[in-house]
C-alpha cells in the first residue's frame, strides 16, 4: 500500500510518500510560500536521488497540492504512474485538544472538531484543515484520510500533571490545560528504545528528549505519558531556539508594563525573540551558538549552560515522578546530532548511575539515521541517540485504520 503523509503549515506543505509493504520512503518534498505575494516553491526528492524544483503560483493549499501531484506523477522525478496508486493519506495535526485521544479516519465531524480547536493552535490547525480539504479536492472523497495528533500520545496524563494553578473555571470554560506536543516523535522513540533494549515498553520507565529549535521532554511510564514539558502551547518547558520556555508569570506582566507591549506583542517576544536567541544574541541555531561558545562568546555559552541545566532538571524530576528510570532517549535535530549536549546533560545525572561512553558518543555523532546506545555496560540507565521518524508513525496509523475500515 502506498501512503501519502501530509504536514500542512500556514504557508507550507511538507509531504512524504511511503511504500508500506516495506515501510520505505519513496519520495518527499515541501511546498513553500503558500499564500504569499510572489510565487510559491516546491522542492521534491526521490529515495533514489532524483530531484525536481519549481516556482509557480500557490495562492492556496489547493494549488500547492496540485504541485505536489505533478511532482509525484509528471515531473522528471516522478514516482507514480497514476494517482490511484495512493491508497490513503495521513495528516499530521498539531492540536487535538481533549477531543482526540487517538488517530482517526476523517469525516465531516472530524473536520469540524479540528476547526473547533483552532483557538488553541490558530496557525497550525487552520492550516491542517486547509491541507485536508485540498487533499480531498485533488484525490476525491473515496481515498481514505487519517488524522494523527501531536497531542494524542500525551492524553494519558493525569489531571495532577495537566491542570494549571489558575482558577478551575478557565479549564472548564476555555480548556486551559497542559496538552503537550511532539507526541508522535515521543511515541516513536519510546517504542524504538524498548525494541532496542529487548523489553516491553509497558515494563519500562523512559524519558524522551526531543531537542531541536522547538524542544520538549516527556516521561513515559509503562507505555503511557504521565507528564511532558510543553503546556497549553509549545511555549512552555525548556528554553528553545526562540521560545522562552517556562517563566515566572510576573516576568510577562512586568516587561509588558515597562515596555508598553500588548498581549500579541508580548507573545511575539516570548515566541520569536527569546530562548537561545534572546540570551546568546547570536542565533537560534544550536550549531551557530555552539560555534560561538567555542570561540569564547560568554552569552552563547550561558545560553547552552541554561539549556543543558534545564534538560537535566526535567530528566531528574521525571525520574522522581516515575519513581525510577530505565532509559533516556535523545532525539530531534540537537538530540541526534550534538554529542556535546548529550554528554553535558548526562554529566548532571551521575547520581542516578548514568555513565556514557564519551569517545563513542562523539565518534558516532555524525552517523545519520543510525540509532545507537551511548551508555556504558555498567550504567544503571540506558542512554540512546535515536533518529525520530514521525512520518512513519503517521503512515503506520493510516494503514492500521484503513485496514480496519
Amino acid at each position: 500500500m502506498k501512503v501519502l503523509v501530509v504536514n500542512a503549515g500556514s504557508s507550507s506543505m511538507k509531504y512524504q510518500l511511503f511504500d508500506m509493504s516495506n515501510e520505505q520512503m519513496i519520495a518527499k518534498g515541501n511546498c513553500e510560500r503558500i499564500g504569499g505575494d510572489g510565487l510559491g516553491k516546491i522542492g521534491h526528492k526521490t529515495a533514489d536521488g532524483r530531484e525536481y524544483t519549481a516556482e509557480l503560483p500557490m495562492p492556496t493549499h489547493s494549488e500547492a497540492f496540485d504541485a505536489l501531484v505533478f511532482a509525484l506523477l509528471k515531473s522528471d522525478a516522478k514516482v507514480l504512474d497514476d494517482l490511484s496508486e495512493i491508497k490513503a493519506v495521513g495528516h499530521r495535526i498539531v492540536q487535538g485538544g481533549s477531543i482526540f485521544k487517538e488517530s482517526c479516519l476523517v469525516n465531516d465531524k472530524v473536520i469540524k472538531d479540528i476547526e473547533s480547536l483552532i483557538p488553541l493552535a490558530p496557525l497550525h490547525n487552520a492550516a491542517h484543515v486547509l491541507g485536508i480539504k485540498a487533499c480531498i479536492k485533488a484525490l476525491g472523497d473515496k481515498v481514505p484520510q487519517v488524522v494523527v495528533f501531536d497531542t494524542s500520545f500525551h492524553s494519558t496524563m493525569p489531571p495532577k500533571a495537566y491542570i494549571f494553578g489558575v482558577p478551575y473555571e478557565y479549564y472548564e470554560k476555555y480548556a486551559v490545560r497542559r496538552y503537550g506536543f511532539h507526541g508522535t516523535s515521543h511515541r516513536y522513540v519510546s517504542d524504538r528504545v524498548a525494541e532496542l533494549e529487548g523489553k516491553d515498553k509497558k515494563d519500562m520507565k523512559i524519558v524522551t528528549c526531543h531537542l531541536g529549535n522547538g524542544s520538549s521532554i516527556t516521561a513515559v511510564k509503562n507505555g503511557k505519558v504521565i507528564d511532558t514539558s510543553m503546556g497549553l502551547t509549545p511555549l512552555d518547558g525548556i528554553i528553545m531556539g526562540t521560545r522562552s520556555g517556562t517563566l515566572d508569570p510576573s516576568v510577562v506582566t512586568f516587561i509588558a508594563e515597562k515596555e508598553g507591549l500588548s498581549a500579541s506583542e508580548m507573545s511575539d517576544l516570548l515566541n520569536k525573540k527569546s530562548g537561545v536567541l534572546g540570551i546568546s544574541g547570536v542565533s537560534n541555531d544550536n550549531r551557530d551558538v555552539t560555534d560561538a561558545a567555542a570561540e569564547g562568546n560568554e552569552r552563547a555559552q550561558l545560553s547552552l549552560d541554561i539549556l543543558h541545566y534545564q534538560i537535566a532538571k526535567y530528566i531528574g524530576g521525571y525520574a522522581a515522578a516515575m519513581n525510577g528510570l530505565d532509559a533516556i532517549v535523545f532525539t530531534g535535530g540537537i538530540g541526534e546530532n550534538n554529542y556535546i549536549t548529550r554528554e553535558l546533560v548526562c554529566d548532571y545525572l551521575e547520581f542516578l548511575g548514568v555513565k556514557i561512553d564519551k569517545p563513542f558518543n562523539e565518534a558516532h555523532n555524525k552517523i545519520k539515521g543510525n540509532d545507537y546506545k551511548i551508555s556504558t555496560p555498567d550504567s544503571k540507565i540506558a542512554v540512546y541517540a535515536i533518529s525520530t521518524n514521525e512520518e512513519l508513525v503517521i503512515a503506520r496509523d493510516t494503514v492500521s485504520l484503513v485496514n480496519k475500515k
